[in-house]
Parts: structure tokens; sequence; C-alpha cells
């Protein structure tokens, strides 16, 4: 029977776990733990996941900084905030949105952020240690789901992942979280040159799909019983709704749900545990600071 791995509920349980312990600490006398964001012009997707974060953190009980800066904003400018926010000692962590406008180098960006404040896990300071299995800050969306993963006891050891995806930000380091103790999963990592991609995803105990094409997977590459996790989200229009879209995923849920033991839904599924990971990340940082 299908079952839905729920990322809004865990998101809420989460969140409720750091609100407790950020109200027990500041009753002891300590401040709010600080997440600062940097965003750079006026994407629409970033303003929204920056509102978001901006949401979560007052729920939980943080100070939230947001730092706006517009379009036209040099790559000497950017860099100067950035230097600002890593001598601050009362910010514990902060994100620079991406994507950045085409004139500023964003691994340049990425390389000058501290990586104790690094609560978005990209600088390669923070992806070195989580190679090497060392503590660190773990990439948001990864994060998420192994915390799903885990949090529904979904069985992992000696299971055969396939990961739809090999980007920097989510195809890679989840490839590498389960494979690593604690998950031990044999991990298969495919791209947009793999051959034979349908043989592969039919071996598939867990498949997290991440490739960035809408309703990309369909039933015939899933097999029977398998934990499907769908991080892909795509807006479509739709004249039904009353906003005019709907949101869909990299996965044809429509047909491939019935197929799979445990799926992720979208909205609702990976997304909700993103920002909650910065959050989580946040924490870790403020306490090695208290």
């Amino acid at each position: 029977m299908l079952q839905l791995l729920d990322g809004k509920a865990t998101a809420l349980q989460i969140k409720e776990e750091i609100a407790n312990e950020v109200r027990s600490l500041t009753a002891q006398g300590h401040r709010a733990p600080h997440l600062a964001a940097v965003i750079v012009g006026t994407d629409g997707a970033s303003m929204t996941y920056v509102a978001n974060k901006e949401k979560a953190s007052h729920e939980v009980g943080f100070t939230s900084s947001v730092y706006r800066m517009s379009e036209t904003t040099t790559e000497k400018q950017l860099l100067e905030t950035i230097e600002f926010l890593n001598n601050d000692p009362d910010i514990d962590g902060f994100i620079v949105q991406l994507p950045l406008p085409k004139h500023i180098d964003e691994q340049r960006v990425i390389n000058a952020i501290s990586p104790d404040k690094d609560v978005d896990g990209f600088t390669p300071v923070n992806i070195g240690r989580m190679v090497l299995g060392e503590e660190c800050f773990t990439p948001a969306t990864p994060m998420g789901i192994c915390t799903l993963l885990r949090r529904y006891g979904i069985e992992t050891a000696g299971k055969h992942c396939v990961v739809l995806g090999r980007s920097n930000i989510v195809g890679t380091p989840v490839a590498n979280l389960l494979s690593r103790k604690g998950f031990d999963c044999t991990v298969t990592m495919c791209h947009s040159k793999t051959q034979n991609l349908k043989a592969l995803t039919l071996q598939a105990d867990i498949l997290v799909v991440a490739i960035g094409k809408a309703e990309f997977v369909t039933a015939d590459m899933v097999k029977e019983g398998a934990v499907l996790v769908d991080v892909g989200i795509h807006r479509v229009e739709d004249a039904t709704k009353k906003n005019g879209y709907r949101v869909i995923g990299d996965v044809k849920h429509g047909e491939v749900d019935a197929k799979c033991s445990w799926v992720t839904p979208v909205p609702g599924g990976v997304g909700p545990l993103t920002i909650v990971s910065l959050l989580q990340n946040t924490m870790q940082a403020y306490r090695k600071r208290l």
C-alpha cells in the first residue's frame, strides 16, 4: 500500500523541536540564534524562498536578517557584504541566495563564505568534510531527503539507491550521504549521458529524482515497491486553478505512485525539509558559539 513521505508534517515536527530548544536557551539568558540571507536582484523564486526562510526563522524564535542588493551590485560589493557577515559575531550562519546575476562569479562568492557560517553547506570545506564523513554543514535539500528517510524508518542498509541528477546542490551530495555509514546504500548516480537509464532505474529500491525535467520519470521506469523521492518542482499553467498554475515534479505521479511503497508528494515532500535543514544547520552553528 502506498504511503506518503510527508515533508510538511515532518517539517512542522522538527520546527517544534527547534522552537522548544530556542525557548529553553533564551530562558537561560542566551541570545536567539541569528540566520541571515543575502539576495541580489529580484528573481521571483529566490524572493519567495528568502521570504519563506524569514517566516520559518521567526516561527522557531530565530533572529532573521535579509540583505537585499540590487541587480547592478558589483561582485566587489557582494564580497564586502560577505566579509562583514563572516566577521559579525552576532550572526551564526548566512546564505547567499542563488542564482546570482551573470556578471558575478558564483563560485568565487561561495568560496568567500566562512565555512563556520556556511549553513547552506556549499563551500569546498564543508563539501570536503561531508565526503570524508566528518562533521559539517550538509547541503539543505540532501539533508532533508536523508531526514525523511530516517524519520519514516525506511530501510536503507544494502539497498540499491539510484540518483537521477548530479548537481552540486542535490544529486552529488545525496549520493555521497546515502552511501555512508548510517545509510549504507549501494548508490548509482545517473545523468544526461547515462546509457540504458531505464534498465538502471528499474533496479532501484530507492529512486531519488533530481533531474530538473518535468514528469521525466514514468511508470515503466520504476520497480514495483520502490521508495520514490521526487526533488523536482515545476509550475505549469492550469486554468482550473485560482492562481492559474499547478506544481508538478520530475515524476509523473499519476501513473507512477501506484507502483511505489513510499513516495514524496509534490508539493509537500522534499521542499518543506529544505528550509528546516537550514534551520537545523543554523542551530548547529549557534550551539558551537554558545
